[in-house]
This record gives structure tokens, C-alpha cells and sequence, in this order.
């Protein structure tokens, strides 16, 4: 199995020069541009998350990887993730297939909950519904991408009757995975549905998703589906050192938890926190090396199939987050491969 090592971005809003947040539009061109840069250095994936929010400029993920598409020739180009739950399992596929057509069959949808709800009341749906409505449309998905004529009944939107749904997908078909961010539930789903499963590791020792691993093994055995290749995502940053990398990011991810942790009623984080977890959690953060080091053993200790690293960090500027993809492409990537083949010889 090829391991796939890529990239994701929320398309956070971003300071410019003068240290004043960058207008959304702009933040959508400078995304383009990531997304060319990281093609041009031969990186598996790129991912682009859904957000309604005024800190990520990103909310149709599909159209910012339309224009992507349009200037690439080999990249994955995918969600990360698509928000089913608040949105019509007929669109997203319609929306997908024809990004799988324009971009040659390089399209990816990575199917989540969602870790904020304001698409939920954006879109007219009540979070009491939360389980029931990923449950239903993501067995309606499912049956799109696997059935000519789709028969489907449910409580989430109307029911289909040997409907086909148009533009049809080529014989390879469209590339789908499920987010997951910890709980076991979400594993059985993944399963039960026959889909490869990417896990969202955020923070902490990423050695503690082992039972999640293990649980996805057993119940693709007990099932008898195949075992789907596992990935994980994780955010990070990679600089000419360690200590510039930790410097260039320490403010922003420090801004970026607070806020969103205030909203969660989190404690404010410290600096020795974040060190903390570049040293031993999720934080991919530091000169090539040591994120190559890093990655390696993650790959290796929960035995996965992908990795793909976040990139993007609240205000973190465009400039440092190009170096970063192009460090993580000309330099971290090969290390990557080159560790794991010589623990494999």
C-alpha cells in the first residue's frame, strides 16, 4: 500500500503585511495559489474544509476546488470536510461528480458532522437532529454513489423512487472517506458503510486513537468488509528550524484556541501547553526533520494509510504558509518515505 501524505486548510482568515485581517476574497485567491504550489511539488492531497463563519473564509469548498482544478494536474483535490449533515445528499453528489469530471477523476469527499453547528440553524435544521441526520444522509450518499436508480426513504428530506441522479460518475467512480473525530459510534458508521475512515487528531498523544483503530479491525472482521486504508489529520507547521517554526506559530494558534475554546468554555492555553504538544501531542511544528521524524511515528504506531497535515492556523500569513507547503513538499516528504522504508528493509 502507497502511503498518501497531503495537505488540508479551513481556509482561515489570514493577516497581511500590515497585520489587519485579509478580506475573504483575497483569502480565496491565496488559496488557489496554495493549491497550485502544492501540485507543482508533487503532494498526494489537498483538502479544503466547510465553515460558516466569519474566521474561515472557505464555505463551498467545491467551487474553490473547481478553480483549483482548472490550474493542476495531478493533486487529489477533496473536502475536508463536507458538512453533510446540514445539507442535501443529492447536491453534494452532483456537486462532487462534476468536480471528479473537470478535474479527471482526482476528486475526494470526505463526509463529516462538522465540529461547529452554525450551518445547522443557517440551513434550517435542529441540532436535536444531529445523529439522526448524518445517519440518514449518509446512508443516502452511499447509495448515490453505488446505484443507477436510487430507491431511499427516510425522515431528513423526501423520499426517491428509482431516481437517477445526474452528472453520472465515470466507472472508477468518486473517491469517499469519513471523518471521525473520536467517538466509537462514528467508527461502526464508517464501517458499516463500507468506507475508508479519517481520523481527526486535534491534540494529545496520537497513540490514544489506537482503540479506534483496533475497533475499525474488528468490525470490518465481524462484518465482513474489507479493511479500508485508515488516515489521519493533524494540524502543523514546518519552518527552517524548530524554533522558528514554533515562534511563527505560537501566536496564532494561540489566538485561534482561545477564541475557539472560548466558545467551548475551554481554558485559555499557555505557551508551555503548546510546547508541550509539539514535543509529544498532535502538533506536527518544527524544521523538516522533526516533522518528517513525527509523522513517521505516527504512521507507524497507528499502522494508517494517509496522513494529512493542516497547514493553515488563524492568522498565520500566506507567505509563511507557502514556505511551509513548500517545505513539507520538497523536504518532508521524502524523509517521511525514506524512514518508514528503512524500518520496513
Amino acid at each position: 500500500m502507497t502511503l498518501s501524505l497531503g495537505l488540508d486548510t479551513f481556509g482561515d482568515v489570514t493577516l497581511g503585511a500590515d497585520g489587519r485581517p485579509l478580506p475573504h476574497d483575497q483569502v480565496l485567491r491565496n488559496l488557489v495559489a496554495e493549491g497550485e504550489l502544492a501540485d507543482q511539488l508533487g503532494i498526494d492531497f489537498l483538502g479544503v474544509g466547510e465553515h460558516h463563519r466569519d474566521d474561515f473564509a472557505v464555505s463551498a469548498p467545491e467551487v474553490v476546488l473547481a478553480a483549483i482544478a482548472a490550474r493542476t494536474r495531478r493533486i487529489r483535490l477533496g473536502s475536508a470536510v463536507t458538512v453533510l449533515s446540514s445539507d442535501d445528499p443529492v447536491r453534494v453528489f452532483q456537486r462532487f461528480s462534476t468536480l471528479n469530471a473537470i478535474s479527471n477523476g482526482r476528486a475526494e469527499v470526505i463526509l463529516g458532522r462538522g465540529s461547529f453547528t452554525e450551518s445547522f440553524p443557517l440551513f434550517g435544521y435542529d441540532l436535536n437532529d444531529y445523529e439522526r441526520l448524518f445517519e440518514e444522509k449518509l446512508d443516502l450518499f452511499t447509495r448515490l454513489l453505488r446505484e443507477t436508480e436510487v430507491t431511499w426513504s427516510g425522515s431528513t428530506r423526501a423520499a426517491l423512487k428509482r431516481q437517477r441522479v445526474f452528472p453520472a460518475l465515470a466507472p472508477e467512480g468518486l473517491a469517499v472517506s469519513v471523518g471521525v473525530g473520536g467517538s466509537p459510534e462514528s467508527v461502526i458508521r464508517a464501517v458499516a458503510q463500507d468506507l475508508p475512515m479519517m481520523l481527526a487528531i486535534i491534540g494529545g498523544d496520537p497513540r490514544r486513537f489506537l482503540p479506534y483503530v483496533d475497533l475499525y479491525k474488528r468490525a470490518a472482521v465481524e462484518m465482513g468488509r474489507p479493511l479500508r486504508p485508515l488516515g489521519v489529520h493533524s494540524p502543523g507547521h514546518v519552518a527552517a528550524t524548530d524554533a522558528q517554526a514554533q515562534e511563527e506559530l505560537w501566536p496564532h494558534y494561540q489566538q485561534m484556541f482561545d477564541r475557539i475554546g472560548g466558545e467551548r468554555g475551554w481554558p485559555p492555553t499557555t505557551r508551555e501547553r503548546f510546547l508541550a504538544e509539539v514535543a509529544h501531542g498532535s502538533l506536527y511544528v518544527g524544521a523538516p526533520e522533526t516533522v518528517a521524524r513525527k509523522i513517521a511515528g505516527t504512521v507507524s504506531a497507528l499502522g494508517l494509510g494517509r496522513f494529512d497535515m493542516k497547514y493553515s492556523c488563524g492568522g498565520l500569513s500566506h507567505e509563511r504558509m507557502m514556505e511551509s507547503i513548500r517545505l513539507y513538499g520538497e523536504s518532508v516528504i521524502p524523509m517521511v518515505r525514506d524512514t518508514l522504508s528503512a524500518r520496513a528493509a
